[in-house]
């Protein structure tokens, strides 16, 4: 079979004289493959520039180096120790010329913290960055059976995710908790898909990992890249892109059962496709998936009620306008169906509820973009402008708060909430050439948001009347954002690198609300307008390390900005009508060491946050959400990351997060006393993952693979008058897999154990406090996946 063409195509290259591997990174951002081992290769290179393919750029790169490099496949190259041999040798095909090369190698060999990552708005090595990053590769996803961010927890320190069910959660980082629920505060991490946001306070919308290059998250305040909404850190899915010059694809189908549930299965596929070689491709990505339910609902005599439906895709097409300069235009969208929610209010391991209507929730997205790229001896410029729509809408049981609207002569409450969320984004950002002693970022970020959010509460008796509206909200809100920012490195010497960046901000929001609330009610409507600007720095200081390794300070700041509350049956007080911007500083030391001869990589930080004017989401007791400030607090913590190739067949990842977050100074309208912990997050969590290959004949290679999570107890609230406490649970994953360059068949194994552990004590507003509310771990479940490759 011939080589795939990726092997031939020419390159533009321009790498300065610098260490082998600082030369070596640059080559693999240059010529956009990944590259593992770039430690292994000691000394000074004296760079590259002009036109080559990878083979022949990297035959002169490291001619007369103390190393060589071993082609995996077309886009993944192995840097080994060793001087390559004196005399000439013919052009190497690929050891396995598959278009689609069995993905068990890539994980084995290269380690997680060479890999090249954009988070920072600009190419980079994890390894060489003075921040916590974590990276999941598309090996790793695919060995481990990860579909979506709720699948990937337990393989990074400090990731928690709320289980309200899919499309209505919120992920938080390192303990840093505004609250288990969602309302009208700006995420406290930033979502995106590659370069563009994917929401703004919605829940995460839930997208399936289908054809996904890698996940990076990086931890700490972002505010000086990102701005508002990466309080906490940024969570970002990089897709794959059009390649040029091969046809390619893959089609993967499966099936499923749970253990006293119904049945699931998903379908997914890709094809990438050159329209003109080397100038044109189209990479296209569909998916259908059906994930059965597993609760049953005793009042409605119903079993399996919680089904979930998610169906969806992407098109990318790429242009090459020139060696320097390229086009991208992206789509994406998926529609997410749940037909009720997935708590319970009866012993938890019975699974089983009683409801009085069916809580559906629906959930959908769709973003297109359009990214333009250069990179010179000038550096490097990229814009991407997006626009983004998020609908969502959630029915719930109101019938538990009925006495509260003056309708107890009723019997039955259906609640309706939605929103409908439009963001237009444009983001634009020069950086200077990766090497000298001094380099620099400038940044260019502009957006229009517009929310529409429509609720409605009707109640009904058991006569043949038209349901009563007992209360109505239609609320639009308005923001423009605009900010200017940027980061200046420079290399003091002796192996020491300061960094300072800053972002100044401005934010304007409108906000109009038109509520209907019959008596005990008072219909009213609110305008209301208000402006948020300043600065957020950010600060840090490495030091390159023996061995490849680096230790760094680093001080950073997040902000989110206010806003109004217009909902309930009164109009809010004047202490409850706004809520204010609140800010968080994080100071952190972390180190990133290579041991047991590069066989161990070690990432450790510690940090301290302090959190002022800390915004929240509450219910009132109607059911009603509000945002308030509930005062100032902290978290010191420690975490941890190690990926151990004890051999070339067996890795072993281990991560950890130990730490405290607390109210310091609790605001006058919560009862809370100093001290308290912050709500929906553990101080301890901590997950395993081993994976073990062995050939058993030609290419036909066996995957294993175990996967162990702990997640902590926590409290459900602020409010200690409801102060549930839920987690203190253990995950697992099992997994077994037949791997040949075309074919892969996969059994995965979840919660062998079958435990039933609390993970979210909270699932209906309308009764919540009435009634115990439990959200159990998924029953024991078995999946069999069947990819073919082309």
């Amino acid at each position: 079979m011939a080589a795939d063409p990726n092997v031939a195509r020419v390159r533009t290259f321009s790498i300065p004289a610098e260490s082998y591997s600082e030369a070596l990174i640059d080559f693999a951002v240059q010529a956009d493959i990944t590259l593992g081992g770039a430690r292994a290769c000691s000394g000074r290179s004296p760079g590259l520039k002009g036109r080559y393919t990878v083979e022949e750029g990297l035959k002169k790169l490291l001619a007369g180096a103390p190393c060589r490099f071993q082609m995996i496949d077309a886009r993944t190259v192995r840097i080994l120790p060793g001087a390559p041999p004196a005399l000439p040798q013919p052009r190497p095909a690929p050891p396995r010329p598959a278009p689609a090369p069995p993905p068990a190698p890539d994980v084995m060999a290269a380690p997680v913290a060479e890999v090249v990552v954009t988070a920072t708005k600009q190419p980079a090595s994890a390894s060489r960055l003075p921040a916590a990053i974590s990276v999941l590769g598309a090996d790793q996803l695919k060995l481990t059976g990860v579909s979506d961010a709720s699948d990937a927890v337990d393989q990074i320190a400090g990731v928690t995710i709320t289980n309200l069910g899919p499309g209505r959660d919120k992920i938080l980082l390192r303990g840093l908790s505004d609250g288990a629920f969602t309302g009208r505060t700006q995420s406290t991490v930033g979502t995106y898909l590659d370069d563009m946001p994917l929401n703004y306070n919605a829940p995460d919308p839930d997208l399936r990992l289908a054809d996904v290059e890698r996940i990076e998250v990086v931890r700490g305040p972002q505010g000086a890249l990102y701005g508002g909404g990466s309080l906490s850190g940024v969570y970002r899915i990089v897709t794959h892109k059009p390649e040029l010059d091969a046809l390619s694809g893959q089609v993967l189908a499966g099936t499923g059962w749970t253990e006293s549930g119904s049945p699931s299965h998903e379908l997914e596929g890709v094809l990438n496709l050159p329209l003109l070689t080397d100038k044109l491709g189209l990479r296209i990505v569909g998916y259908q998936e059906l994930q059965g339910g597993y609760l049953d609902d005793a009042n409605l005599r119903l079993s399996n009620v919680d089904r979930t439906t998610r169906e969806g895709g992407r098109v990318s097409v790429l242009t090459r306008l020139n060696d320097s300069w390229t086009v991208t235009l992206g789509g994406a969208f998926q529609h997410l169906a749940s037909a009720d929610t997935q708590y319970v209010t009866m012993p938890v391991a019975s699974r089983r509820r009683a409801n009085r209507v069916r809580e559906q929730h629906e959930n959908n997205f769709g973003q297109g973009s359009v990214t333009l790229t250069g990179e010179g001896s000038w550096g490097r410029f990229e814009s991407s402008t997006a626009f983004l729509h998020h609908a969502f809408s959630s029915v719930y049981d109101a019938s538990a708060a009925l006495s509260i609207y003056g309708a107890s002569d009723l019997d039955l409450g259906v609640y309706d909430e939605a929103s409908s969320i439009d963001i237009l984004v444009e983001d634009a950002v020069w950086t200077s050439p990766r090497y000298g002693r001094m380099r620099w970022l400038l940044g260019v970020y502009g957006s229009a948001t517009s929310e529409i959010t429509p609720s409605i509460l009707r109640g009904s008796g058991s006569t043949s009347a038209p349901p009563r509206l007992l209360y109505q909200e239609d609320r639009t809100d308005r923001l423009k954002e605009g900010a200017v920012y940027g980061e200046l490195t420079y290399d003091l010497g002796a192996g020491w690198t300061l960094s300072a960046g800053a972002r100044a901000f401005r934010t304007d929001l409108r906000t109009r609300s038109d509520v209907t609330a019959p008596p005990p009610g008072v219909s009213r409507t609110l305008h209301g307008s208000n402006t948020f600007s300043g600065v957020s720095p950010k600060l840090t200081l490495q030091h390159d390390l023996p061995g490849g390794g680096l230790a760094y300070a680093l001080v950073s700041e997040g902000y989110r900005a206010g806003g109004f509350n217009s909902g309930g049956l009164a109009a809010p007080s004047p202490s409850r009508r706004q809520f204010s911007p609140d800010r968080l500083t994080n100071y952190e030391l972390g180190a990133k060491l290579k041991l047991l001869d590069n066989r161990l990589d070690l990432r450790l930080a510690a940090f301290y946050d302090r959190w002022d004017d800390i915004q929240t989401d509450q219910y009132l007791n109607s059911g009603i959400s509000f945002t308030a400030n509930v005062g100032n607090g902290r978290n010191i913590g420690l975490e941890s990351e190690a990926t151990w190739r004890v051999t070339p067949d067996l890795m072993i990842q281990a991560n950890a997060l130990f730490d405290a977050p607390e109210l310091t100074r609790p605001g006058p309208a919560l009862a809370a006393k100093p001290g308290a912990a912050l709500p929906g997050v553990p101080d301890a969590s901590f997950g395993a993952l081993a994976l073990y290959q062995r050939p058993l004949r030609d290419e036909l290679k066996l995957l294993l693979g175990v996967e162990m999570g702990y997640v902590g107890r926590s409290r459900l609230t602020f409010d200690p008058a409801l102060s549930q406490t839920m987690g203190g649970y253990v995950t697992a994953k099992l997994s077994a897999e037949l791997v040949t360059p075309k074919w892969r068949l996969a059994a995965f194994v979840t919660n062998p154990a079958n435990t039933a552990g609390d993970t979210f004590a909270y699932g209906n507003p309308f009764s919540f406090g009435q009634v115990r509310q439990v959200t159990p771990q998924r029953p024991r479940g078995l999946t069999l996946l069947l990819t073919r490759a082309f």
